[in-house]
């Protein structure tokens, strides 16, 4: 039968390619992998003319031919980095190749006779969704794989990161160990990430020093346990601070959630007033997208001057000013709609914003939450930083239903659809 094309999507070091790599021995295929990512000619995928100088085929032939294979397990790694420029659009021609119904002709344009790829899985692997063509997102099944837990992250290192770097390191002989409590001081002081590949880097130097200490005890082997007040020792002080937990309230000041290509990151709207005339300054790399929710939240609060008890004279004597720190990183998305708006009000009531509070939603003029994506990065990230409550929109409740218990553990869900139901939970 015709398989579907699957396309695994989720941040780096989730472990897409070793999946697809999985699959092929599970099945007792061949494996290819072809890295798409820059790729601009259409010739390619497609090849190229016999009639031209240096002609040869397309990369997609080439590959089956020198696996020697039929029916391997292809991966299209990096889908959504696919290039477009006067050379043609490789994307395109990836259509004939991913459609089930055309590919059993496919034509490399060197071989000029049709070629059946029917026979081939392909997997596709891709950071994030927007960047693919629709047309090629249609011929593909979405597999997201998301962030891993901390405590997830745990098992893996210690089952398959320390062994591996263990050995990679010379240390087969007398194996180091490296405690659980060492391994989760590691994932939480000195990497941010929802992937692997910082934590093994940060285990694989830890190994490497202790094989130098090896060496200068001139052959006197003694095994070494690595416990967390060692990790310092080994890789420095910790790298990253996670401010909310022990972060004091302050009016104007709320905490947001937001989904990046590499996981679930926190972020701090700020919101400042001052003498002016109606004007509204925003700062912090926001994109147009965002700025856009700043202004519709404004606009909110101002047709519902009197529910908030705020004066209806204060916008014209005054400018409002809204920033988001780490201002050289660009933000953008319509998340930050609730956030935004809870910032205001915090400032115009003079009510603090209980930083323990996360949230994140769209914000309409009329004060409708609407739903976000992201929903699992963005609760792993409220956890990193010792968030107590999260406010996600009433719509986004299918979402939470496939999440676990231990993703949830120790922390409040709210929802809610509206803005109202927000403000006595979220201000002092």
């Amino acid at each position: 039968p015709k398989g579907p094309v699957l396309c695994f999507v989720g941040p780096p070091g989730t472990g897409k390619t070793s999946l697809g790599k999985s699959i092929a021995s599970a099945m007792g295929r061949k494996f290819i992998r072809l890295a798409l990512g820059g790729m601009k000619d259409e010739a390619e995928i497609r090849g190229h003319r016999r009639s031209y100088a240096g002609a040869m085929p397309g990369r997609i032939i080439d590959a089956i031919r020198r696996v020697d294979s039929r029916n391997p397990v292809f991966m299209l790694d990096e889908i959504d980095k696919v290039g477009q420029d006067f050379r043609g659009d490789p994307a395109s021609a990836l259509l004939e190749v991913l459609d089930p119904e055309q590919n059993e002709h496919f034509l490399d344009y060197y071989l000029d006779v049709p070629f059946d790829l029917s026979g081939v899985m392909f997997i596709a692997t891709a950071n994030l969704v927007e960047p693919i063509p629709r047309p090629l997102l249609d011929r593909m099944e979405l597999l997201a794989l998301p962030g891993y837990t901390d405590e997830e992250k745990k098992r893996i290192a210690l089952e398959f990161l320390v062994p591996r770097q263990i050995e990679a390191s010379g240390l087969s002989g007398s194996p180091p160990e490296i405690t659980s409590e060492a391994v989760l001081k590691i994932i939480r002081e000195h990497t941010r990430e929802a992937g692997l590949r910082n934590l093994e880097r940060e285990i694989g130097s830890i190994c490497r020093k202790i094989a130098r200490k090896v060496l200068q005890q001139e052959g006197q082997e003694k095994s070494l346990i690595v416990i967390p007040e060692l990790v310092e020792e080994y890789l420095g002080p910790r790298k990253f601070h996670y401010e909310v937990a022990e972060a004091k309230d302050r009016i104007g000041v709320t905490t947001g959630l937001v989904w990046t290509e590499t996981g679930g990151d926190i972020i701090f709207v700020e919101a400042t007033k001052m003498k002016g005339n109606n004007k509204l300054i925003l700062t912090g790399s926001l994109g147009e997208v965002m700025q856009e929710s700043a202004q519709a939240a404004l606009s909110y609060i101002r047709s519902n001057a009197e529910h908030f008890q705020i004066d209806q004279d204060f916008f014209s004597e005054h400018d409002i000013h809204i920033h988001v720190p780490a201002g050289a990183i660009t933000k953008d998305g319509p998340s930050a709609g609730l956030t935004l708006a809870i910032a205001l009000i915090s400032l115009l009531t003079g009510r603090p914003a209980k930083r323990e509070v996360a949230m994140t939603g769209e914000l309409t003029l009329t004060g409708r939450i609407l739903p976000v994506a992201g929903i699992r990065e963005k609760l792993l990230a409220a956890r990193r930083a010792g968030v107590k409550t999260v406010v996600f929109p009433e719509k986004n409740r299918v979402d939470l239903d496939d999440l676990g218990p231990d993703i949830r553990a120790d922390i409040e869900v709210v929802l809610t659809g509206s803005v109202e139901e927000v403000v006595d939970l979220v201000l002092r």
